[in-house]
C-alpha cells in the first residue's frame, strides 16, 4: 500500500452524534474497499463521486462487523486535497471512532500529521497559503465578524490582491529588462525610471490600504486582551458576569474571594475581549491571595486594554490611588461601579486622575450603563463599525510583517529613483518586494516555515 495515504479521526473526540474518519491519497480507495460492506456489494472504486453510501466497516481478519457507517466518496481532483478522499462517518463514541480508525490505519494508511490535509491542499495547488491559514482563522473566530472575514480571505480576497500586485510588479520589472537588453533610444533610462516610479508609486498605496487594516483586522483574529482591575469587591468578578452572560466567576460581599486570573472570551459588539478577571490587588498577608495578587499584577502588564472599576459608594483609597499609577500611560477606561448606591467618591479626584480617559458610570447589580461601556470600547477599537463583507481586513501577523516589509522594499526603490540611482539597482528592491508578496500567499516561501505553519493545525484538519 501506498504510505502517502494519509488517515485520522476529523472531530472532536468524546462523545457525540457522529464521529468522521477522514482518509485522503491514490488508495484510500482500495483500503475502504477492504472494510467496506454495502447491501449491494458493489465496490465503492465503482461508485460515481461525491456520493455516499450506507453499509458496514467489517474486519476481515477477525471476521466481524465493527460499525454501522454512512461513507462518502469523493475522487480526485474536485476535492479537498485533490486527491481521493474517503470520509467515514461512524457512532460518535470515542471507542467506536479510534476502532474505525485503527482498521483504516491496519490497511495501509499512515496516520496523518496535524494540518497535513490543508498541507496537501496546498501543495497540490487547490489553495494558497493565506487561504490555508484562513482556515484556522475560521475554526478559532469568536465573533461573526472575525468569522466573516475569515471567510473572505479563504475565497481568496486577500490571495487576488497580492496577486495583481505582483503581476503589476513583474510586468514592469519584464519591461524593464526589455529596455536593458534593447537600448535602441537615448531616452530609454528616463523612460525605465518613469516606468519605475508610476508602478511602485501605486504599488506603495495598495500595501498601505492593506496596512491600514491590520489593526482592526489583528483585534477580530485575537481578540482585545482586557484586564479587569481594582481592589477587592468593586464587582470585577460581576462585571465578568455581566459580559459573558453566565456565572463564571465566584462572587461573594467577602473580600478576596477572587484568588486566581479567571479569563472569559465574551462579544461585545463585535469585538472579541479576551476577558481577564484579576484578584483584587492590594498588600495581604493571605498567601494564597498573594499569588493571586501577583499573577494579576503580570497579566496587567500583558494587556492591550484595562477596565479599572471603583466604587461609587466609598472614597478612593490609597490602593485606587495606587492602581492609577500603575496604569499610568495604558489604553484604560474608568469604570465606576455602583451607582445604585449613594455616591461617597470624589468625581473631580477621579476625573483629574483619569487624565482624560474615558469615565463609564454603571450598576451591574441593576444592569445599567454596560450598554455605554461596551459601546465605549467598539468605539475604541474599530471606531463603532467595521465592514468585512466589502474590505480585506489583514489579520495575521505573518501578513502584516511581510507587508511591512515589502512597504520598505518599495520604499526604498521609490528614494533610488528620486536618487537617479542605476536602473539595475532601483531593480533589485523591486524584485525583493514581489518576493515578500509572494510569501504571503506561498509563492516563494520556504519548506521550514510551511511545515511549520501546518505543524498549528489540528490532527483531521
Amino acid at each position: 500500500m501506498d504510505i502517502d495515504t494519509i488517515a485520522a479521526i476529523s472531530t472532536p473526540l468524546g462523545e457525540g452524534a457522529i464521529g468522521i474518519v477522514r482518509i485522503s491519497g491514490q488508495n484510500a480507495l482500495p483500503i475502504i474497499d477492504n472494510i467496506f460492506k454495502g447491501p449491494s456489494g458493489k465496490k465503492l472504486r465503482e461508485v460515481p463521486s461525491h456520493t455516499i453510501h450506507y453499509g458496514h466497516i467489517f474486519d476481515p481478519k477477525e471476521q466481524k462487523i465493527i460499525e454501522e457507517v454512512m461513507v462518502s466518496v469523493m475522487k480526485a481532483p474536485k476535492t479537498f486535497t485533490r486527491e481521493d478522499v474517503v470520509e467515514i462517518n461512524c457512532h460518535g463514541g470515542l471507542l467506536s471512532v479510534n476502532r474505525v480508525l485503527e482498521l483504516v490505519l491496519t490497511h495501509g494508511a499512515r496516520l496523518a500529521e496535524p494540518g497535513e490535509f490543508t498541507k496537501r491542499a496546498f501543495l497540490n495547488g487547490r489553495i494558497d497559503l493565506s487561504q490555508a491559514e484562513a482556515i484556522m482563522d475560521l475554526i478559532r473566530a469568536k465573533t461573526d465578524k472575525a468569522m466573516n472575514n475569515a471567510i473572505g480571505q479563504l475565497e481568496g480576497r486577500l490571495s487576488k490582491q497580492i496577486q495583481k500586485l505582483r503581476e503589476e510588479l513583474l510586468a514592469v520589472l519584464a519591461q524593464v529588462e526589455v529596455n536593458i537588453d534593447y537600448p535602441e533610444y537615448d531616452d530609454v533610462e528616463e523612460m525605465t525610471n518613469k516606468l519605475f516610479a508610476e508602478k511602485a508609486l501605486y504599488v506603495k498605496t495598495e500595501i498601505n490600504k492593506l496596512l491600514e487594516t491590520a489593526k482592526q483586522g489583528k483585534i477580530l483574529r485575537e481578540g482585545i486582551r482586557t484586564v479587569i482591575i481594582g481592589r477587592p469587591n468593586v464587582g470585577k468578578s460581576s462585571l465578568l458576569n455581566s459580559f459573558a452572560q453566565e456565572n463564571k466567576a465566584i462572587v461573594t460581599d467577602v473580600p478576596g474571594t477572587t484568588r486566581d486570573v479567571i479569563e472569559e472570551y465574551v462579544n461585545v459588539r463585535g469585538v472579541p475581549l479576551k476577558l481577564i478577571d484579576t484578584a483584587g490587588i492590594r498588600e495581604t498577608e493571605d498567601l494564597v491571595e498573594k499569588i493571586g495578587v501577583e499573577r494579576s499584577r503580570k497579566v496587567l502588564q500583558e494587556a492591550d486594554l484595562i477596565l479599572f472599576l471603583l466604587n461609587n459608594n466609598e472614597q478612593l483609597t490609597d490602593e485606587d490611588r495606587n492602581l492609577f499609577d500603575t496604569i499610568k500611560g495604558m489604553d484604560a477606561i474608568i469604570v465606576i461601579n455602583k451607582t445604585d448606591l449613594h455616591q461617597q467618591i470624589d468625581l473631580e479626584e477621579v476625573e483629574r486622575r483619569a487624565e482624560g480617559r474615558k469615565i463609564i458610570h454603571i450598576s451591574v447589580k441593576d444592569d445599567q450603563g454596560i450598554e455605554d461601556l461596551e459601546e465605549t470600547i467598539a468605539n475604541m477599537y474599530l471606531s463603532g463599525n467595521i465592514e468585512t463583507d466589502d474590505l480585506t481586513y489583514v489579520s495575521n501577523a505573518r501578513h502584516i510583517s511581510l507587508l511591512h516589509q515589502a512597504h520598505q522594499s518599495i520604499s526604498d526603490a521609490l528614494q533610488g529613483i528620486e536618487s537617479e540611482m542605476p536602473v539595475d539597482l532601483v531593480q533589485i528592491d523591486m524584485t525583493k518586494t514581489w518576493e515578500l508578496l509572494g510569501e504571503i500567499i506561498g509563492e516563494t516561501v520556504h519548506d521550514e516555515l510551511i511545515n511549520k505553519l501546518f505543524s498549528q493545525f489540528c490532527l483531521g484538519k
